[in-house]
């Protein structure tokens, strides 16, 4: 095969992770052809809805405590690239941080992003191939050969591989190129949802969907505390939500039908101050039944819920009726509301992927250990953060480093 139809680096994805490593690699090795190969018929739908469409770039508080998974050098990639603001200043971005330290693009715009990394990489002269399904990569003497599913074959030198896990396949991150990996020595993590919400059983959540209340989650397996966060909590049908609870779905892969959910849903209150309350209460609303005891702290359904499943009867009574021993069932069952967890949401409702390529795969560089040549970025590799913009972090910095290390591969070796 002719040396010109050989593309030196194909980067098999184009979400957030395969553009940094593009236009990375590019910009090390400006003679080189890259190419981004794209499963859909366009690049970057994941990053538009990102953040809820504003694509929350990164966070100020960037600590391994924020990071789960077999890849050990998380920081030190993290430490080795620029910073969402320093990469994404660089390209025209400007970005701000709101007051938990989460960075966003200054227009609150996930299009601003795309926008922007589109216009450095056609810049840069790299080629985008929308509608390219990667399913097998064949390893010759002198270079690699992408098969796709329609049966086009497309010869290169390197191959990045950044074509995510497999949260949110509406955006086409349905894991087929992990599948493909293991073909190539790779072996997996155990593979579950992250950041997403949690399922628990629907009968325990009757009345409360749509509720929305700040209270303290804590996660438990056997009696003994796991992670805990204050945060506001959000009630569905079928699973509890909010940022609090995606940051424990992590967990599930560890302790999968062995995980406990408790909610503080007073955790500004200790248990005196919230038997005071009640006391108050019980003075102040003496002639009016138990249905409005907590009416005056919960929306009215969370308030009903509460009263009823603590006190496990009717809420006719009058509350100067209530029992001291009552009064402390509800403070009690306020601060110790418990749900079992039967597993994380569906795929199509979380954000990222827990577990995927063992970080044992890969070297330092993120070059593959059983094919030289082969790097991966991105959540395609065993990492998962928490929610606030640690998993974009990881993508543009892995995304980085292994455009970086792949075209420091191929020094010398261009015409």
């Amino acid at each position: 095969m002719s040396k010109d139809n050989i593309t030196d680096i194909a980067v098999i994805g184009g979400g957030a992770s395969g553009f940094a490593a593009a236009i990375e690699a590019k910009t090390i090795l400006p003679k080189a052809k890259v190419v981004i190969l794209e499963k859909l018929d366009r690049v970057g739908r994941k990053i538009l809805a990102t953040g809820n469409g504003r694509c929350n770039l990164s966070n100020i508080n960037l600590s391994a405590d924020h990071y789960h998974g077999s890849v050990k050098n998380i920081m030190r990639i993290i430490s080795a690239t620029p910073s969402a603001k320093e990469f994404f200043g660089s390209i025209g971005v400007i970005c701000s941080a709101d007051a938990k330290g989460r960075i966003y693009p200054r227009s609150n715009s996930a299009a601003t992003v795309l926008s922007a990394l589109r216009l450095r990489a056609e810049e840069l002269g790299i080629i985008e191939r929308c509608g390219f399904e990667a399913n097998f990569i064949e390893s010759t003497p002198e270079y690699f050969r992408i098969s796709s599913a329609s049966g086009e074959k497309y010869p290169c030198r390197r191959v990045i591989v950044a074509a995510g896990g497999y949260a949110a396949p509406q955006f086409g991150t349905d894991g087929s190129v992990i599948r493909l990996l293991r073909s190539k020595g790779c072996h997996t993590t155990k593979i579950c949802p992250a950041v997403a919400p949690l399922r628990v059983r629907p009968e325990l959540l009757r009345g409360l969907k749509g509720v929305r209340a700040k209270g303290r989650v804590m996660a438990y397996t056997g009696g003994r505390l796991l992670k805990e966060e204050v945060g506001e909590i959000q009630f569905t049908d079928t699973a509890l939500s909010g940022i609090c609870v995606f940051n424990m779905a992590h967990l599930v892969s560890q302790y999968d039908g062995r995980l406990t959910l408790r909610l503080d849903l007073a955790a500004d209150m200790d248990q005196e101050q919230l038997d005071g309350y009640l006391r108050v209460i019980q003075y102040q609303r003496a002639r009016q039944t138990a249905e409005e005891l907590l009416t005056g702290i919960f929306p009215r359904s969370l308030a009903v819920y509460l009263t009823k499943k603590a006190l496990g009867k009717p809420l006719t009574v009058l509350i100067s009726e209530l029992r001291d021993t009552e009064l402390k069932q509800v403070s009690q069952f306020i601060k110790k509301l418990d749900f079992e967890v039967l597993g994380s949401a569906p795929w199509k409702d979380a954000q990222v992927t827990s577990g995927g390529i063992s970080g044992e795969c890969v070297d330092e560089r993120l070059q593959l250990r059983s094919e030289k040549g082969i790097f991966l970025c991105g959540e395609i590799l065993d990492v998962d953060g928490d929610c606030g913009g640690y998993n974009l972090q990881w993508a543009w910095s892995s995304g980085i480093l292994a455009g970086r290390s792949c075209a420091d591969s191929l020094r010398g070796g261009l015409s």
